[in-house]
């Protein structure tokens, strides 16, 4: 069994060095040290999770001088056309959509908010591209 004072001088020589590791064995005993990294030293292993998905945020309809609609965004973030990179945009030109239909995402502060139309109509024109940083209150698609 290796000693109180013999670990605490293998601890010492792993922090006053460059090492990241030691692993010891005395042939029926086993340690293994293992310096913290810089950014998580004093503080306890986080676990990744999921983006939350948020309530679905208002969006806010205006009427520009043209008689269409536009679908604006609602907060600041990041526009995605689809839930997931592999599918289908949620709306494209000439999609009709209801009232609560889901026509985007966008991420804001790693929460996903779901955007969705305010009244029924048709897309004309998504007038922003995937990823695209989004403003508050900038018009994102064209209805009629």
């Amino acid at each position: 069994m290796i000693d109180i004072a013999t670990l605490k001088e293998y601890i010492k020589v792993l922090e006053d060095s460059s090492l990241q590791t030691i692993e010891l064995s005395d042939g029926k005993d086993s340690i293994y040290l293992e310096k913290p990294s810089a950014a998580v030293a004093g503080a306890a292993p986080a676990a990744v999770a999921a983006p939350a998905v948020c309530a679905p945020a208002p969006v806010q309809e205006t009427a520009p001088a043209d008689n269409g609609k536009t679908i604006n965004a609602p907060i600041v973030g990041v526009f995605y056309a689809a839930p997931s990179p592999d599918s289908e945009p949620y709306v494209s030109v000439g999609k009709k959509v209801k009232k609560g239909d889901t026509v985007c995402i966008i991420e804001a502060m790693k929460c996903m908010n779901e955007i969705q139309a305010e009244a029924d109509g048709e897309i004309t024109d998504v007038l922003v591209n995937n990823g695209d940083l989004v403003e508050f209150d900038q018009p994102l698609f064209k209805v009629k």
